[in-house]
C-alpha cells in the first residue's frame, strides 16, 4: 500500500458511520473530496499497523517510521481516534534517550461488524470486533426460494438478535450466492432463484435495521476473508466453494477481483461439455450441475476431476498461486476433493513441461468462513485492506 505524507493528512476522517459511536465529524464534510479520501488512507494505515501490533500496542514513533508519514500527522490521527475511542493508552516503553514512549492500542471492542452467510437452505450469522475476532454467532434454517419478505425478516431477527446490547455496530455485511451488482446491492437471477432478480436486499436491509449494509456474493466474502486473515498464503489465489451450488472467489494481487460489473467470479457455470446435462443457469453441461450430479450419485472422485478441470481452466487464465476449496460438500470430503483436483492441476502442469502444478489446500475458517468473511465487508476497508 502506497503512503501519503501530509502533515494536514487527519485524523481518521472517511471511517465508517459507527451507530451508537461518535462516528464523523460535520467539519471533515466540507474540506474536499480529495483530502477525505488522503484522511481516510492515512488513518487506514495506522488503525492497520495498531491491530496488527496486538495488545501490546506501538508507540506513535514506530508509527511514523512505518507509514512514512511524519509525526505530526500521527499524532492528529491518533489523537481523533482516541476521542472516537478507536485506539486507547496500552502503557509506556522506555526509550533510547529523553522520556518513555506512550504506547497505543487498537479497542477491539469499539466497534462491531456483523457478517450475514444467506445460503439456499441456510443463515449463518457472526458479530466480529474490531480485530476480526468472532464474539457471536447465531445459525437457523432457511428457504431462499421462500420469498423476499420471508428471507430479509428472518436474516433481520438473527441480526438483530447478535446486536442486541452492542453499543458501536459498524454495519452488516451480507453474503449470498449470485449473480448480483455488488456495487448496489442488488440481485440479479440468482442461480435457481429467479424471483429475486432485481431485489434491492442492501437498501431493503438497511432500512429494516438502520444500519449501513453491504451486500456480496457468498465465494467473494470468503475470499475477502482468507485475504485479511493470511489464509491464503498468497496474493494472488481463486476460493472455489461447493455447497448447495459451485462459485469462485477471485483475489489478485491482495485484492478482491469483483470484475467491470462485479460479475467476475461465475465459476460454476462455465460449460465443459456441450451436450452436458441441462444446468438451473439455463446452458448445458456447466461444472456446477456436473459436479453436484457426482456427488448426488456417490461419484465423489468424478465429481473431484470436475472440479478440478473448472480449476485448471481457471489457473491457465490467471496463473495464480494456490487454489482452495471450501464449503459444506468439500467439508465432507476433503481428501477426495484436494486429492483429485490436485491431481488434474498436476496432470496440466507436466503436459506443460513445470515442475509441480498450482497447489491445492482446504480453506481454513471452516462453515462459518463465508459469514466471517461477510463481516470483512465492513471491517476491511476500515484498515485498507482487501480493496482495490
Amino acid at each position: 500500500m502506497a503512503y501519503v505524507n501530509r502533515n494536514d493528512a487527519g485524523p481518521g476522517a472517511g471511517l465508517p458511520a459507527v451507530r451508537g459511536g461518535r462516528g464523523g465529524r460535520g467539519t471533515d464534510a466540507v474540506t474536499g473530496v480529495n483530502l477525505l479520501a488522503l484522511r481516510s488512507h492515512n488513518a487506514a494505515l495506522v488503525l492497520d499497523l495498531l491491530r496488527t501490533a496486538g495488545p501490546g500496542g506501538i508507540s506513535r514513533l514506530e508509527l511514523a517510521e512505518r507509514t512514512g508519514l511524519t509525526p505530526q500527522a500521527v499524532s492528529k490521527i491518533t489523537a481523533r481516534l482516541r476521542t472516537d475511542g478507536f485506539v486507547a493508552e496500552a502503557g509506556r516503553r522506555a526509550s533510547t534517550g529523553g522520556k518513555p514512549r506512550t504506547v497505543l492500542r487498537l479497542v477491539p471492542e469499539a466497534g462491531h461488524a456483523a457478517g450475514l452467510h444467506l445460503d439456499r437452505d441456510e443463515l449463518r450469522a457472526v458479530l466480529c470486533d474490531l480485530t476480526g475476532a468472532v464474539v457471536g454467532e447465531r445459525r437457523a434454517p432457511l428457504d431462499l426460494g421462500g420469498g423476499a419478505d420471508a428471507v430479509v425478516e428472518a436474516a433481520a431477527a438473527e441480526v438483530e438478535a447478535l446486536l442486541a446490547g452492542v453499543g458501536a455496530v459498524l454495519g452488516v455485511g451480507v453474503a449470498l450466492p449470485g449473480p448480483l451488482d455488488h456495487a448496489r446491492g442488488v440481485l440479479h437471477r440468482v442461480t435457481g432463484f429467479p424471483e429475486w432478480d432485481g431485489f434491492p436486499l442492501r437498501d431493503v436491509l438497511a432500512g429494516r435495521l438502520g444500519v449501513p449494509v453491504v451486500v456480496d456474493k457468498d465465494t467473494n466474502a470468503a475470499a475477502l476473508g482468507l485475504a485479511v486473515g493470511g489464509g491464503s498464503g498468497s496474493g494472488s489465489f481463486a476460493y472455489l466453494h461447493l455447497g448447495t451450488g459451485l462459485g469462485a472467489g477471485l483475489v489478485i494481487g491482495g485484492a478482491v477481483h469483483r470484475g467491470a460489473r462485479t460479475g467476475a467470479g461465475e465459476f460454476g457455470h462455465q460449460v465443459i461439455q456441450l451436450d452436458g446435462p441441462l444446468c438451473s443457469c439455463g446452458d448445458r453441461g456447466c461444472v456446477e450441475v456436473l459436479c453436484l450430479g457426482a456427488v448426488r450419485r456417490g461419484a465423489v472422485g468424478e465429481a473431484a476431476r470436475v472440479l478440478g478441470v473448472g480449476a485448471a481452466n481457471l489457473v491457465g487464465l490467471l496463473d495464480i498461486d494456490v487454489v482452495l476449496l471450501g464449503g459444506r460438500t468439500v467439508a465432507a470430503h476433503q481428501g477426495e476433493f484436494v486429492g483429485g483436483v490436485g491431481a488434474v492441476l498436476d496432470e496440466r502442469a507436466r503436459r506443460e513441461g513445470v515442475e509441480a502444478g498450482v497447489p491445492v489446500r482446504l480453506a481454513p475458517g471452516g462453515a462459518r468462513g463465508v459469514a466471517e468473511g461477510a463481516a470483512q465487508l465492513l471491517l476491511a476497508p476500515l484498515f485498507g485492506r482487501g480493496v482495490g
